[in-house]
């Protein structure tokens, strides 16, 4: 039996990630935060995590990007993409009447913001750090409804009032299983890069798009954040098709790493189907 972290409690839609993988003889170990699933995988508590990464409404999960980039040195080993439906839960006999605030992880009540506006007028919005907690602290408190799974609102003893409440059907989350070392490669890969500047100065962002073109590597993603140094100070995550020992791939990142600070490689792994 081995130990796999997830973003917990139990009942949230990345313990439905985790599961999904089908591994025999898996412990599923709930995590209160993210950094706590980077934490439990990096100290071998655990033989590998699952985290959420990127919506498909809300976008990227910043605590993610930050903790592969800044924190810890575990790696991308593959990524899930998921449907998500949200359903409205709470205590069993409640009406929507009767709900005076929802809780959930702010990502979820984002994602289903008209819908709580239209069905639930001027109800107030809690936040928690997770769904299936959502769930937990709802189930049991009179006049609260949390936006969560239908997994936790069976584990909780919750009542489904509404289901599919989130505002895009086609809403999707991408998970991550993290773990060390890198994959070997499929022929169906993609590569995720944090890229650190020298120093600021115009053309930098044309720079590094330009040895992905010349190379002519396709880019999924490409996002900003801060250094976390100083006001103003940036740095890139990227996402690409191809893996690093392609050698277009190992060109580019080569001719990267003498014009940048820091090249930094946060997987090379098969490519959700």
């Amino acid at each position: 039996m081995t130990r796999w972290a997830f973003l917990g409690p139990e009942g949230t839609f990345t313990e439905e990630a985790l599961l999904s993988l089908g591994m025999p003889d898996v412990e599923p170990v709930a995590q209160s935060t993210i950094a706590d699933v980077f934490d439990a995988v990096e100290s071998g508590d655990c033989e590998g995590g699952v985290v959420p990464i990127e919506n498909s409404v809300e976008g990227s999960v910043p605590a993610t990007l930050d903790a592969l980039a800044f924190d810890h040195d575990l790696t991308i080993k593959r990524e899930l993409v998921r449907d998500i439906r949200h359903a409205l839960v709470a205590t069993p006999g409640t009406k929507l009447s009767d709900i005076r605030t929802v809780v959930s992880h702010p990502h979820a009540t984002a994602q289903c913001r008209r819908w709580l506006f239209k069905n639930l007028p001027g109800v107030e919005v809690l936040a928690a750090n997770s769904t299936a907690e959502a769930v937990q602290k709802a189930v049991g408190q009179p006049g609260q409804a949390a936006v969560g799974t239908e997994l936790a609102a069976e584990i909780y003893g919750g009542e489904v009032l509404a289901r599919s409440i989130e505002d895009f059907k086609g809403n999707q989350t991408r998970f991550v299983v993290l773990g060390s070392g890198l994959r070997q490669r499929t022929g169906r890969d993609k590569t995720s890069l944090a890229l650190f500047l020298q120093k600021d100065r115009p053309g930098a962002l044309l720079m590094i798009l330009s040895e992905f073109a010349y190379g002519q590597i396709n880019l999924t993603k490409i996002q900003s954040r801060p250094t976390k140094k100083r006001l103003g100070e940036y740095m890139f995550f990227v996402d690409l098709e191809g893996h690093i020992t392609d050698p277009q791939v190992a060109l580019a990142l080569d001719c990267l790493r003498l014009k940048l600070r820091t090249v930094k490689v946060l997987g090379s792994y098969p490519a959700a189907e």
